[in-house]
């Protein structure tokens, strides 16, 4: 009889775990809500208000409420400043204007509940921010800006209930994906929103969400960072895509990708693609490397070619001479019999245009050995 109580009570306790461990999956998902909140906010930092008006209208089609899309835009003055707000709070307008003369009202929400007359900013605040950080944390440097961000950030603005703090640590890390140098706060808010109880699986889903609704370099910003926090202290918890490479961006909406360099696959070290510009009329081709791609060693013949680089951080050299660093702006001019090479940095895609001039009869490509692995990597 014993023994029958153990098996139940076993049992049981395993149904229990098991459906527990369903919940929990079933949980770990982005809704709509916090899907368009991202995409709301990221496009409000990114500056692109036609774009944020439709994710405001999409947001309303959600579910979001005129007050939580409000909220959300006056929060991220405190990140990207009052012009990009002011902005973004005039995008908000027209949107509603333009939904109710199409006789679809939005909903307007709650506002957010008045706070205690004895209400201690300070305090407050100091708590909302040692836990988002996991420690206590003093600006000691600068106590002025010490106080506005536990005073007024988590005091003022974190205290109104109209949104969550969960939902507001999406809609800051969601905005900071779109400002170039930002890295180690988009990292700590990633970690901010772990410790207030945004689920890992929810945060992976984020730079998909990003990468659809508003660009490949603000997903791409999200990827390097998720990789970098969810995978400290040797643990492997957030893995790339098939196709996915860590590095820094470029904006494929400025310099198309084109297609995949398939022709020439077999002399590049790692995948580039390729968008003739117009070039069957003489204009140039745009080549995209991954970071850590680069040609083999290879001589044009009887031709002159020329690299302009667009986007994103490469090398070129020449045999025998030191690598030469390529940025926006910078123009290679290779003489023809030169054997050299180029490619993206290791830590960076890398875009260059790149025509032929001064071609001659009987002009080819002579390809030869691969760039050393070691003196790759040695350039810094």
């Amino acid at each position: 009889m014993v023994t029958r109580i153990s098996i139940f009570i076993a049992a049981f306790l395993l149904l229990v775990n098991t459906l527990t461990a369903q919940t929990t999956m079933e949980k770990a998902t982005l809704t709509p809500q916090q899907e368009s909140l991202a995409a709301i906010a990221c496009l409000e930092a990114k500056g692109d208000l036609s774009r944020l008006e439709q994710a405001i209208e999409r947001g309303f089609d959600d579910g979001l409420t005129v007050s939580q899309v409000k909220e959300a835009l006056c929060q991220l003055y405190a990140y990207t400043g009052f012009p990009r707000a002011l902005n973004a709070l005039n995008a908000l307008q027209h949107a509603v204007e333009a939904r109710m003369q199409a006789g679809k009202t939005p909903q307007e929400g709650a506002e957010a509940s008045p706070l205690p007359t004895d209400y201690d900013a300070v305090r407050e605040g100091t708590a909302v921010q040692t836990k988002i950080s996991g420690r206590p944390f003093d600006y000691t440097f600068a106590p002025q800006m010490d106080y506005y961000l536990k005073a007024h950030l988590f005091g003022d603005i974190f205290a109104r209930d109209n949104l969550t703090v969960q939902q507001r640590e999406l809609v800051t890390l969601s905005a900071l994906t779109a400002i170039e140098g930002v890295h180690w706060q988009l990292c700590s808010h990633i970690q901010g929103a772990r410790n207030v109880g945004v689920e890992d699986e929810c945060l992976k889903m984020l730079p998909d969400v990003l990468a659809k609704r508003v660009g490949n370099v603000e997903a791409a910003r999200l990827r390097n960072a998720l990789y970098q926090v969810l995978n400290r202290n040797g643990k492997i918890n957030y893995q790339l895509g098939s196709g996915e490479k860590l590095g820094t961006p470029v904006d494929f909406s400025v310099w198309p990708l084109g297609g995949a360099n398939t022709a020439y696959a077999h002399y590049f070290s790692g995948r580039s693609w390729v968008a003739p510009m117009n070039a069957d009329s003489g204009g140039p081709v745009n080549v995209t490397f991954e970071p850590g791609c680069r040609n083999n060693w290879h001589i044009h013949h009887k031709s002159v070619q020329v690299l302009i680089c667009v986007a994103g951080h490469g090398w070129y050299q020449e045999w025998g001479q030191a690598a030469t660093e390529m940025v926006p702006g910078k123009v290679i001019v290779i003489p023809a019999e030169t054997k050299h090479w180029h490619g993206a940095a290791q830590d960076s895609w890398f875009q260059h245009l790149t025509y032929m001039t001064k071609t001659e009869e009987g002009a080819q490509t002579e390809w030869l050995e691969p760039v050393d692995e070691v003196q790759y990597k040695a350039l810094k």
